[in-house]
C-alpha cells in the first residue's frame, strides 16, 4: 500500500473494483502505521460525509453515488458479505424471499433474514431494518442463490417460503397476509420441492397450517399433494388452533388437517 494514500482513497479504490463493503480489520493491516485513534477518527469523519457507514461494530458499506440520497444500500447488496463477517449461516426470508419468487403483493417495509444461533440483534440504519430469526439449523438442502450487484445471495426455495410463513406469520402482519402472499407464491411451489425427507425437517403444525391455507382456503393442488406427502412421511397431526393466539373452544375442525377454524381468512385482492 502507498503510504501517503489516504484512507478515503483506500474506500474509493475499493469502490472503483466493485467492492461495497470493508471490515475494521482490513483497515487496521492496512494502515498499520497509524492509530486506532486516528483510524477511527477519520472513518468517522467519512461517515459524516456520507461515504461509508457503519452497518455492524467493525463492518462498514461504501455508499457509491447511485445510493448516496438514501445513505445506505440495500439489504440484498450487503447481507451475504455482513453475515460471512459474522461467520453465519444465514438465508433471506419471508416476504423478501416471496418477493424473489414473484409473490411481490405489497414492498415489505422490512428485510428478514434467517441465521442460526445465538440471536442477532436487528440491524436498523437509515430507513432500512434488518430482522433475523433464529434457527437451531439451517435447511441448506432448501436454499436457492440468487445473483445481485455484488455476488450472490441465499434465499429459502419456495417450498420452505411457504412453511416460514406460516410458523412466523405474527412477523409479517399475520395469517390473512400469509394467505395473500400464499395466493401467489403457489405458483413457484413444485411438488417436487415437498418431499417426506423435507417434511420430516419442518415443524409439524405449520405444515398443518400451510396444509389448510392451501387446500381448504385456497383450493390449491399443492395443497392435495402436501397431504398425501405429510401421509406418507408418517407425520402425526394433532388438534391444533389456525390462529394461535385466539380462543380454540366452540369451534369447528378441519379433519383433514386437525385445524381448529377459529379465525376467519380474508385474502386481499
Amino acid at each position: 500500500m502507498d503510504a501517503n494514500i489516504s484512507i478515503g482513497q483506500w474506500v474509493e479504490s475499493l469502490a472503483s473494483k466493485g467492492r461495497h463493503s470493508f471490515s475494521l480489520n482490513e483497515v487496521r493491516n492496512t494502515f498499520a502505521n497509524d492509530t486506532e485513534a486516528a483510524m477511527k477518527l477519520k472513518l468517522t469523519r467519512l461517515a459524516g460525509k456520507g461515504k461509508i457507514i457503519s452497518i455492524h461494530k467493525g463492518y462498514y458499506l461504501i455508499i457509491t453515488p447511485q445510493y448516496a440520497s438514501r445513505g445506505v444500500l440495500p439489504p440484498s447488496l450487503f447481507i451475504d458479505g455482513l453475515m460471512k463477517f459474522l461467520k453465519r449461516r444465514y438465508y433471506v426470508s419471508l416476504l423478501n424471499a416471496a418477493a424473489f419468487h414473484g409473490a411481490a403483493h405489497q414492498q415489505p417495509q422490512e428485510y428478514f433474514v434467517v441465521t442460526n444461533f445465538p440471536v442477532l440483534r436487528p440491524t436498523g440504519k437509515k430507513g432500512i431494518k434488518i430482522n433475523y430469526i433464529s434457527k437451531k439449523e439451517i435447511p441448506e438442502p432448501y436454499l436457492e442463490k440468487r445473483k445481485t450487484e455484488t455476488g450472490f445471495i441465499n434465499i429459502s426455495n419456495p417450498a420452505l417460503t411457504a412453511i416460514d410463513l406460516v410458523q412466523f406469520d405474527k412477523r409479517v402482519g399475520g395469517l390473512d397476509r400469509v394467505a395473500t402472499v400464499l395466493n401467489e407464491l403457489t405458483e413457484a411451489i413444485k411438488p417436487e420441492q415437498i418431499t417426506e425427507s423435507f417434511l420430516q425437517t419442518m415443524p409439524v403444525t405449520a405444515i398443518q397450517r400451510l396444509g389448510f391455507l392451501l387446500d381448504v382456503i385456497l383450493k390449491q393442488d399443492i395443497g392435495k399433494h402436501l397431504y398425501e406427502v405429510s401421509q406418507k412421511a408418517g407425520l402425526d397431526f394433532f388438534r391444533i388452533p389456525l390462529k394461535t393466539a385466539a380462543a380454540k373452544k366452540g369451534f369447528p375442525a378441519d379433519e383433514r388437517w386437525k385445524v381448529i377454524v377459529n379465525t376467519e381468512i380474508e385474502i386481499d385482492g
